[in-house]
């Protein structure tokens, strides 16, 4: 039996910030002819020589940043793109990069923010999905886009910042004017139509365009306020690929809405974390669990506790590793959130409570729509009772987190850009006839106080080093090399690391040769998706429908007391696959490789 008076207590305290919440997005609807460009433009007017970035040692202001966006802008217009199209955007963190989708919004085209670590297939496939106009890069992304080129069959034109693998961007943005374009460019734009496309590896294998509305953009931006309480006073570190929701809209749009500094760097450097924080006198940051888990796995740090940092804010950090993090960086608030790239369900964990990604009542569940119900993990599907309709998960008991669709800002589930992908995200009859659910694809459990703790993703894509790897791709590429005749991916837990490493289970023939895999596969494939460990079978274990069995893969891992087949380690000094032993897995249960 639970205490009455505390339940009371926390029910009460659940209902005033719900209610804080829910004031701040109820302007937040699809018929709104508000849009994100609208929000960054009021932040500029309250104050333009105020600093919008600190990057590289310089200082980008919030009136120089309008005016590279409306360069941006102009620019489009310039080529021809009207509302709704399309233009690929592949850079580096730097202050262009939400500039040039600031500068796209305010004319109404769609920024499709793809993964800077792709090149080959992969990033032919995230171009050509979205029907993309034009692709805007620099570096050596723009140099894998001109690669890929002859493969993309609407043809798009390459622009590049240097000038060296595409048209001399800088050169046609130099022409442009620096004023707004007149706002009735996009004077028929609506809260429900698509500011960005933000790409989610899915079970199906390749990556599926997200359409992220400008509703959507508007209220992970204030999710920032309500979480970190995000305010004009604030500088904020933030490390993290822009081309993803926690580092482009919750780190970027929420802190550019409410006149933040943002301190922007490429990408994560450990060893320059702690300079940069004290050096650019942040307060808050950034971050997934992964970041966490580096910083904490890293060597002591002269200026590890000489800052001024006081909270961070972001999600996937785990129990074991919140609190070493707080106690050993002496970062006194950590505040945690949930939320999918594509869905419409979310969680914010206000308190602090560690672990905890949020707190859910059932009753709050049921008004804000909502459920966690019973999932059957061998037949990998929710479980439906007698009267047809899913079944609730009781306390503790791990279940799909389930997010009802409707017409409201919360309730929105804007899908993919590709139909079919879109309907297969969608439960139908969950609780009556004819409502319609977006499947996260997550386990998560209810405590007693109604606290949300995360379990498990569902099916085959599973995370590693804070990117999502989709296991048919990798199995597609592996299978391709001379040799493979069947590879079973799936992830495995290791110890002292975020997620779940690559593992594939192979059937091979005389001609395979290990020696050469690693170079390959780092060839083929992002260096976050190749495989730490390999395994041998004599033949592939399927199911009676002919599909893989994973579970009992998973359970063994990479145990060589567990398993008789060969093993072999992705040696992170060498780059090179190496017999898994006795004494390479105990090297790596303790922890003594840097994965």
């Amino acid at each position: 039996m639970g205490n009455p008076i505390k339940d009371l207590w926390r029910n009460a305290t659940f209902g005033v910030r719900l209610i804080k919440v829910l004031r701040q997005v109820k302007d937040l609807q699809p018929d709104s002819t508000e849009t994100i460009a609208d929000d960054f433009e009021a932040t500029v007017d309250r104050d333009p020589s105020k600093s919008a970035f600190v990057f590289e040692g310089a200082t980008v202001s919030y009136g120089e940043f309008d005016a590279r966006a409306n360069r941006i802008a102009h620019w489009a217009l310039a080529q021809g793109f009207k509302p709704g199209d399309a233009v690929a955007l592949i850079l580096e963190n730097c202050p262009d990069y939400p500039a040039v989708w600031f500068g796209l919004a305010k004319v109404g085209v769609i920024s499709a923010l793809i993964n800077t670590n792709l090149d080959g297939a992969g990033l032919t496939h995230c171009i050509s999905i979205v029907d993309a106009n034009a692709i805007i890069a620099s570096g050596v992304q723009a140099e894998r886009a001109k690669a890929v080129l002859p493969q993309l069959s609407n043809a798009p034109k390459l622009w590049d910042f240097d000038a060296k693998a595409g048209e001399d961007l800088e050169a046609a943005l130099a022409s442009q004017p620096d004023t707004r374009p007149d706002r009735s460019v996009r004077a028929d734009l609506r809260g429900g139509d698509s500011a960005l496309f933000v790409y989610t590896s899915g079970t199906t294998g390749l990556p599926k365009a997200a359409k992220i509305t400008h509703m959507r953009v508007r209220m992970t931006a204030r999710a920032s306020k309500f979480l970190a309480d995000i305010n004009d006073k604030d500088r904020i570190y933030n490390v993290l690929p822009l081309y993803h929701m926690t580092g482009g809209c919750m780190g970027t749009a929420g802190p550019l809405t409410y006149g933040a500094t943002l301190i922007l760097r490429r990408k994560l450097s450990v060893s320059g974390f702690w300079d940069d924080v004290a050096e650019y006198d942040a307060n808050k940051f950034v971050y997934i669990g992964e970041l966490c888990r580096y910083l904490i796995n890293a060597d002591a740090h002269p200026k590890e506790r000489a800052h001024n940092l006081e909270m961070g804010f972001g999600n996937g950090l785990r129990g074991e590793v919140w609190r070493p993090f707080v106690e050993r960086f002496d970062v006194g608030t950590m505040r945690e959130f949930y939320g999918s790239t594509e869905g419409n369900v979310s969680f914010f964990n206000f308190d602090g409570t560690i672990g905890a990604i949020g707190q859910l009542p059932e009753w709050a569940g049921r008004k804000m729509g909502t459920a966690i119900v019973k999932f059957d993990i061998v037949e990998e599907k929710p479980v439906r009772g007698n009267d047809g309709f899913c079944v609730r998960a009781g306390v503790n008991e791990p279940g799909e987190v389930l997010g009802r669709i409707g017409t409201s800002s919360r309730e929105d589930f804007g899908g993919y850009h590709d139909k079919k992908a879109t309907e297969a995200k969608i439960l139908t009859d969950v609780f009556e006839k004819g409502d319609r659910w977006f499947r996260t694809g997550d386990l998560i459990r209810r405590d007693e106080e109604d606290y949300i703790y995360f379990i498990d993703r569902i099916g085959d894509t599973f995370r590693w080093k804070g990117e999502n790897v989709a296991t048919n791709e990798v199995s597609d590429v592996i299978s391709s090399y001379p040799g493979v005749d069947l590879a079973n991916v799936f992830g495995v837990e290791v110890p002292g690391a975020e997620g779940r490493a690559g593992m594939v289970a192979m059937t091979v023939t005389g001609e395979f040769k290990v020696e050469d895999l690693a170079t390959y596969l780092s060839q083929q494939l992002p260096h976050y998706a190749v495989p730490l460990f390999l395994r041998i079978q004599p033949e592939a274990e399927t199911t009676g429908t002919f599909k893989f069995r994973k579970v009992d893969l998973v359970k063994d891992g990479f145990d060589p007391n567990q398993v008789s087949d060969p093993l072999w380690f992705l040696d992170p000094g060498t780059g090179q696959y190496v017999t898994l032993d006795a004494d390479c897995f105990r090297r790596i249960e303790q922890g003594e490789y840097r994965l």
